[in-house]
């Protein structure tokens, strides 16, 4: 994955997650304005109606203003302008809260003229178990000087109330921690899985080049070992050099693969683009693999339907790739192979199509061969070498040039690539 890939899924993670944050958070603040100015709604309500019985009970009147003053966030008083029976207003405050459906412990205290301070009532819980030491502090509650009869009310679980009134919008900002804690997790296994994988390309890098010197001392010596006279009067030793020469340009053509890989991935794949007759190049490129075809008692046939047709190609990507294509169709053939290749021109486009009667390719692995080091599973079977890289070069230069490539396939039943290419202008 490119570095600006793995930079562009961070930033839209965080905007994304940045977004959520902001929407989830003002969701939370909005139901705990909305439930904490609907529970100061009904308290004043309950506390009022309250102060109206005890003032009905007791033939008076209630001032005309100021009745119900708020004094802290959980804490209220009542002015009342007569003498409070603690009995009576702990049974209209328990039935005005319960009417308003506010079951809510609660404590009060009454106000003594005499003694100048608030006389405890009683602390009245909805909760099996209150807190420890609930009721304690009800004798403690502040005065009002602006009162000469008052009653104050405290909600000691205030904010627990309000909490559990807003319960579902917590749930939902755990679980979206969870996935912002989550997020940066991922993050940072990318980052680093990414680290891992700069280290490994570098060192496969390095190590390719570091085997060109080698190579290329080792075919300049087969070479010189071949034309020797010594060894081409020996038929012995002379299949020996041939064969040390084959095997170091299969090796020096599989260490060039990776280097050209790495360009590719390292964006420094660059073209040299000529004007290419296909017709012309394919029947070169198939008398060059036709002997190795033959080696297996089968044929390797063109049959060409676009002459003069032109087009633009880097002419040794394009043998690269024709190479390749070739090479995969002779490999997996359990039998004789018989591969043709075909080309047509039509619409403004010439289709370059490679067709064997190989093993073939299941469904499941169809979008797969062209990943890179991806090879089909044959299980303990592997009487085809290679690693995995040919398909997935023939898939980047062909995106490289702008080609359409399309792979048809079936188990047992052969493969068939094309490869549509425009005509040069």
């Amino acid at each position: 994955m490119k570095n600006s890939t793995i930079f562009r899924v961070i930033l839209l993670g965080v905007v994304a997650i940045a977004g959520i944050i902001a929407i989830q958070s003002y969701w939370v603040l909005s139901s705990w304005n909305l439930n904490e100015e609907e529970f100061y709604k009904k308290v004043n309500l309950a506390l009022y109606n309250t102060a109206r019985s005890l003032a009905d009970l007791n033939d008076s009147t209630l001032p005309a203003r100021n009745v119900v003053r708020q004094r802290s966030g959980n804490y209220f008083v009542v002015n009342i302008a007569y003498e409070i029976d603690s009995k009576d207003l702990e049974f209209f405050l328990q039935r005005e809260l319960e009417a308003l459906a506010l079951n809510i412990d609660f404590e009060y205290a009454v106000f003594d003229c005499e003694t100048d301070e608030m006389v405890y009532g009683t602390y009245v819980s909805y909760s099996p178990s209150p807190k420890p030491g609930a009721g304690k502090g009800a004798g403690q509650l502040p005065k009002h000087s602006e009162f000469t009869y008052y009653f104050g009310v405290k909600f000691p679980t205030r904010t627990d109330y309000l909490l559990d009134r807003i319960q579902l919008s917590i749930i939902f900002s755990v679980i979206l921690f969870m996935a912002v804690v989550f997020f940066a997790y991922s993050m940072a296994i990318i980052l680093r899985q990414k680290q891992l994988s700069e280290t490994q390309k570098d060192f496969i890098n390095n190590m390719t080049h570091e085997f060109k010197t080698p190579i290329s001392t080792m075919g300049i010596s087969a070479e010189v070992f071949i034309n020797n006279p010594t060894v081409q009067a020996d038929p012995r030793l002379l299949q020996y050099a041939r064969i040390i020469k084959e095997q170091n340009e299969r090796l020096n053509h599989q260490v060039e693969k990776v280097l050209q890989l790495a360009r590719i991935e390292r964006g420094k794949f660059h073209l040299k683009q000529e004007t290419v007759e296909l017709d012309t190049f394919l029947d070169e490129a198939i008398r060059a693999m036709q002997m190795q075809a033959e080696q297996k008692g089968g044929t390797l046939t063109g049959h060409f339907n676009a002459p003069g047709c032109l087009i633009r190609a880097d002419r040794l990507h394009l043998t690269n790739v024709v190479n390749n294509l070739l090479d995969n169709a002779i490999k997996y053939c359990r039998e004789k192979p018989c591969i043709e290749v075909h080309t047509r021109c039509d619409a403004g486009r010439v289709t370059l199509s490679i067709k064997d009667n190989g093993i073939g390719i299941a469904k499941e692995n169809r979008r797969r061969v062209f990943r890179k080091f991806y090879r089909v599973p044959t299980g303990n079977v592997h009487d085809v070498k290679g690693f995995g890289l040919g398909l997935y070069y023939v898939r980047n230069v062909c995106a490289a040039h702008h080609w359409r490539i399309r792979l048809e396939s079936r188990s047992g039943g052969g493969t068939e690539i094309q490869i549509s290419i425009p005509l040069a202008l």
